[in-house]
This record gives structure tokens, C-alpha cells and sequence, in this order.
């Protein structure tokens, strides 16, 4: 980090304050090492860390925000280590959201129906399941926490507590680059996890997976790195 004293009009400390770091595609290597140790992750070694800042610029420009999202920052850093072994891997989803037209007789149209299928990866085992859910994501939701439950039987603790979705390219119509964050709670502890991609199933995705492994990570330590 540059000397801080050179952009600081005062010590934050004598106003009640304190210095925060803020990971984003202007950081460099000292920001990353200075969030690393504060928050206790695995420093990246060597070349690790030129190609974490790479990845970081990166995404940051297709729309993630790790400012705003430090659990999918901690993963990425977890990530980096030659021997991080994920909780889960996702094999494959697929979601089917189907819509009837009710007879005009029969008054108010029906809420569409939204089914989520995935396939998913834990310790070398391919559970495949589905479930259905109040639109597209909330069902990729629990068809996720369906296949991992078996293997983790403390995850309904975790409870999704704000989703929020921002469109990053207005003029793009329904094309448009959005990005999803994410803020879940199991009750001791609140964290943030992001998703971008120019399909918002997608970014939901990124952002759900991203939260369910960041607290098991966390609770359960099933994960190395």
C-alpha cells in the first residue's frame, strides 16, 4: 500500500474511525495482502498473486464487485491455493419454467411453474435431483440445497436475507450485463456474494453457490486452502 498519511487528512483513529481497504480493479498487490491478512485468509505466493489481481481486474470489468461482496473475495483467494478442495462442484443445471393459459372462463391466470434440475459433485459422488420453487432461481435454489443436504445436514441454517439484481448496460435492453448480489445470514454471521453475467440465471448462480461454500468454508471446514 502507498503511504497512507499522503491521502489522509487526519488519523481516522482520533475521530472514532478506521481505515478500510477496498478491493476493486484499481487495487494492486498490497491491497490484496492487506485484506488477505485482515480478514485471515492464505496469502497468494509468487506468481499467485500477479494472477489474482489479474483475475480481479478482470471480473471487476465484467461486472463483479468485491467491494461489496467480501465472501466471494475470501473464495477467490481460497481459490488460488494449489490445494483447495471446493465443498461442491456443480456438474450441470437445468431449469424449465413453464406458463399455461387458462381457459377464459376459469378468471385469474395460473403463476408460472419453475423447476430446477442439477447435477452436482461431493467427495467424488454425482447427485442428481430436482425441485421446483417461486420462479427460476428460488428452484435452482433448492434443488442446490437438495443435493447437499445429505452430506451437509446443517445448511437450512443458512437463510437468504436480500437479493438484489442491477442492470450494468441500460441501453443493452434484454441483453444487458447484470449483476446479482447476494446477502445471506445463519443467524451468528451476515455475508455477501456476487454474480455477474449477461444471464441472470447465471449470475444467481455464481452468487448462490458462491454463499452455500463460503459458509461451508466457514461452519462446517469441509474445504482445504
Amino acid at each position: 500500500m502507498k503511504w497512507k498519511d499522503s491521502y489522509q487528512h487526519i488519523n481516522p483513529n482520533l475521530v472514532g474511525n478506521h481505515p478500510r481497504v477496498v478491493i476493486s480493479e484499481l487495487a494492486g498487490k498490497g491491497s490484496i495482502i492487506f485484506k488477505a491478512k485482515e480478514r485471515g485468509l492464505p496469502i497468494p505466493e509468487g506468481k499467485k498473486i500477479e494472477e489474482v489481481l489479474k483475475q480481479i481486474k478482470l471480473l471487476e470489468n465484467q461486472g463483479f464487485q468485491y467491494d461489496v461482496a467480501e465472501a466471494s473475495f475470501d473464495l477467490l483467494l481460497r481459490r488460488a491455493q494449489p490445494d483447495y478442495q471446493p465443498p461442491f462442484e456443480l456438474v450441470d443445471f437445468m431449469i424449465v419454467v413453464e406458463k399455461r393459459r387458462r381457459p377464459p372462463t376459469r378468471g385469474n391466470q395460473e403463476e408460472p411453474l419453475s423447476e430446477a434440475t442439477i447435477k452436482v459433485k461431493v467427495d467424488n459422488r454425482v447427485v442428481h435431483t430436482a425441485a421446483e420453487g417461486d420462479g427460476p432461481v428460488n428452484a435452482l435454489d433448492q434443488a442446490l440445497r437438495k443435493a447437499l443436504l445429505q452430506f451437509y445436514p446443517d445448511l437450512p441454517a443458512i437463510k437468504l436475507i436480500d437479493y438484489k439484481v442491477r442492470i450494468l448496460e441500460e441501453t443493452a435492453g434484454t441483453a444487458a450485463q447484470v449483476r446479482v448480489l447476494i446477502e445471506s445470514s445463519d443467524g451468528r454471521e451476515n455475508w455477501r456474494t456476487v454474480g455477474s453475467s449477461t444471464n441472470i440465471i447465471e449470475a444467481s448462480w455464481l452468487a448462490l453457490a458462491d454463499s452455500i461454500e463460503y459458509w461451508l468454508i466457514k461452519r462446517v471446514g469441509k474445504a482445504k486452502g
